[in-house]
C-alpha cells in the first residue's frame, strides 16, 4: 500500500506545472549555412529570444516555421555544425549601459573596440523597447545647437526631433553630423555615434577626429563595420538606441546619428532574403518600413513626469543621383521630423555645407529657436528663394530691374555669408551677429570676399571690447532696441578700421572639404 501511494506521489508531482516549468527545453541543429542556422525541437521559443549553442556560439531567432526556427549567428558561426544541442535563454538579446560607456568605441554586441579594456557595466537592456506614448512626451521647444549656421538659421533641430540628413555620396552629411557632435561640448549632451557598414578605415579617421576636438569624452562609438555580419549591422541602430535611452531616463539630452540607414535597410534585405521570406520592391521585405518606424520613434523629449531627458535623432540616408524619391529616402521622409538635403551641384560649385533650402525642411521650426534667432532669420530664407528663381532668370540673358538685381547682390552676399570651413562651428551668439550684419546691410559696404573675414573678425571683437553686449545678444531678452544699437555702433566703429586704405585685404577661404 505505501509502495502504490509513494508511486501515485511521484506521478502527480511530475504532472504538476512546477515540474514542467523546471525541464530545460533544447533543440537539436538540422541545418547551417550563411550564418543561418536552422533548429528543430524548441517548441516554445519566441521572436527574437537569445539562444546558446554548445560550441558557446550565440544565436537570435528570427523566423518562426511549423517545423522549425531559424537562428541567425551572433558569432562563431564556424563552430556551429550539425546536430549541435541549442539551449533557450527565455531571454532577448541585452546590451550593457551606463556611464561606463562614454568614450569608449564598442560594437553592436558589446565587446570592446577600442584597446581599453572590458567595458565594465552593472545594468543591461534588452535593444528592443516600445516607443513612449504621447502621454509621456512634450513638445519640442528647445534648440540643439548644431554650431551650422544655414541649419540653425532655416532648418533649426530641436531636442528629441528626429532630423534626416539626406544627399548623394560625399556631399557632407557625415561632416555635418560630426561637426554637430563637435559642437556639443560643454553642453552636457550625451552623443552616440552610430557607423553601420562603412569601412574600418573610414570610422578609425572619425574617431580620430571626435579625439582630435576633445567630443570623444562625451561620446560612445558603436562600429558596425563592412565586413561586420549582416545581424551586427542590422542590431547596431537599435544597440546605440538602448544606450540612448538609458541617459534619456536618467533626465539627459542625447544625440544620436545613425551613420547610414540606408546600409542599415540593406543589411536587412540580406537577411530577410537568406530566410527565404517573400522579397517586395527592390527586393526588400515587406516590413522594411517597419524596421525604421519603430527605432526613430524611440526619439523624443520627455515630460517632467517621466524625467525630462531627451533624444535627437540625426539618421543619414544616402540617395543616388539626387533622386529623394527613392523606397527607403521615402519611407525615411516620412518617419522623421524633417530633413536636410545635401545637394550635388552646389557642393561641386564650393557652396559648403551644400544645403539646398529648397528642398529642405523642420517640421518643427521656430519652436526650436531663441527669440533672437527667429528675429534675424525670419526673412531669410524668402530672400534666398527669391534669389534663386532670379538667378535662374538670369541664365536666359534677360535684363533685370534694379530691385531685381539689389534681391540678387543681397541673395550672394547671404550664400556667402552661410558658407563655413570644414568643423567650422558657430556659437549662438555669433550666428546672431551674422545674421544682423546682414539683415542692417553691412556686408553692403564689403567685397564678397571679406565677407567671411569681416564677420568672424567683428565677432572678436565685440566680445573684445563690448563683452556684455555680446553675452545679452543670445539672452533670454532677446534683441531689444538697445542691444540692436549697440551692435549697430560697434559694426560702425569696426568697419571703419577694417576697410582703411592702409589694412590689407584679408579674403575669407568658405567652407572647404
Amino acid at each position: 500500500m505505501k509502495e502504490t501511494a509513494g508511486v501515485i506521489s511521484l506521478i502527480e508531482k511530475a504532472l504538476t506545472p512546477k515540474a514542467q516549468s523546471e525541464i530545460e527545453e533544447v533543440g537539436t541543429v538540422i541545418g547551417v549555412g550563411d550564418g543561418i542556422c536552422k533548429v528543430y525541437g524548441l517548441t516554445n521559443v519566441v521572436f527574437g529570444e537569445l539562444v546558446m549553442f554548445e560550441s558557446g556560439a550565440r544565436g537570435i531567432v528570427m523566423d518562426l516555421d511549423e517545423d522549425y526556427v531559424s537562428i541567425i549567428l551572433l558569432d562563431h558561426a564556424e563552430e556551429v555544425s550539425e546536430q549541435e544541442v541549442v539551449h533557450r535563454t527565455g531571454n532577448s538579446f541585452r546590451v550593457p549601459v551606463g556611464d561606463a560607456l562614454v568614450g569608449r568605441v564598442m560594437s553592436s554586441s558589446g565587446e570592446p573596440l577600442d584597446a581599453l579594456g572590458e567595458i565594465v557595466s552593472n545594468e543591461q537592456r534588452p535593444i528592443e523597447r516600445t516607443a513612449p506614448g504621447i502621454i509621456a512626451r512634450t513638445p519640442v521647444n528647445e534648440p540643439l545647437e548644431t554650431g551650422c549656421l544655414v541649419i540653425d538659421a532655416l532648418i533649426p533641430i530641436g531636442k528629441g526631433q528626429r532630423e534626416l540628413l539626406i544627399g548623394n555620396r560625399s556631399t557632407g552629411k557625415t561632416t555635418t553630423a560630426l561637426n554637430t557632435i563637435i559642437n556639443q561640448k560643454g553642453k552636457d549632451v550625451v552623443c552616440i555615434y552610430v557607423s553601420i557598414g562603412h569601412k574600418q578605415s573610414d570610422t578609425a579617421k572619425m574617431i580620430h577626429l571626435l579625439q582630435q576636438y576633445d567630443a570623444l569624452s562625451y561620446t560612445i562609438v558603436i562600429d558596425a563595420s563592412a565586413k561586420s555580419t549582416a545581424l551586427e549591422q542590422f542590431l547596431s541602430p537599435y544597440v546605440g538606441c538602448t544606450i540612448a535611452e538609458y541617459f534619456m531616463d536618467k533626465g539627459q539630452d542625447v544625440l544620436i546619428v545613425y551613420d547610414d540607414l540606408s546600409n542599415h535597410a540593406i543589411a536587412y534585405r540580406e537577411l530577410s532574403l537568406l530566410l527565404r521570406r517573400p522579397p517586395g520592391r527592390e527586393a526588400y521585405p515587406g516590413d522594411i518600413f517597419y524596421i525604421h518606424s519603430r527605432l526613430l520613434e524611440r526619439a523624443g523629449k520627455m515630460n517632467d513626469q517621466n524625467g525630462g531627458g531627451s533624444m535627437t535623432a540625426l539618421p543619414i540616408i544616402q540617395t543616388q543621383g539626387d533622386d529623394i524619391s527613392a523606397y527607403i529616402a521615402t519611407n525615411l521622409i516620412s518617419i522623421t521630423d524633417g530633413q536636410v538635403f545635401f545637394d550635388t551641384n552646389m557642393f561641386n560649385n564650393g557652396i559648403r555645407p551644400a544645403i539646398s533650402i529648397g528642398l529642405s525642411v523642420s517640421r518643427v521650426g521656430g519652436a526650436a529657436q531663441i527669440k533672437s534667432m527667429k528675429k534675424v532669420a525670419g526673412q531669410l530664407k524668402l530672400e534666398l528663394a527669391q534669389f534663386e528663381a532670379l538667378s535662374a532668370f538670369m541664365q536666359f540673358g534677360s535684363e533685370l530691374d534694379a530691385t531685381s538685381q539689389r534681391a540678387i547682390d543681397r541673395g550672394q552676399r547671404a550664400v556667402q555669408l552661410l558658407k563655413q570651413d570644414l568643423h567650422a562651428t558657430y556659437s549662438q551668439a555669433e550666428e546672431i551677429i551674422f545674421l544682423f550684419l546682414l539683415q542692417e546691410n553691412f556686408f553692403d559696404r564689403l567685397d564678397m570676399t571679406q565677407i567671411n573675414t569681416f564677420s568672424r573678425q567683428f565677432v572678436s571683437y565685440l566680445l573684445e571690447v563690448y563683452p556684455q553686449v555680446y553675452h545679452a545678444v543670445a539672452g533670454p531678452e532677446g534683441l531689444s532696441e538697445l542691444i540692436e544699437t549697440s551692435v549697430r555702433r560697434a559694426a560702425d566703429e569696426f568697419i571703419l578700421v577694417f576697410t582703411k586704405p592702409s589694412t590689407p585685404s584679408q579674403q575669407g577661404t568658405g567652407y572647404s572639404s
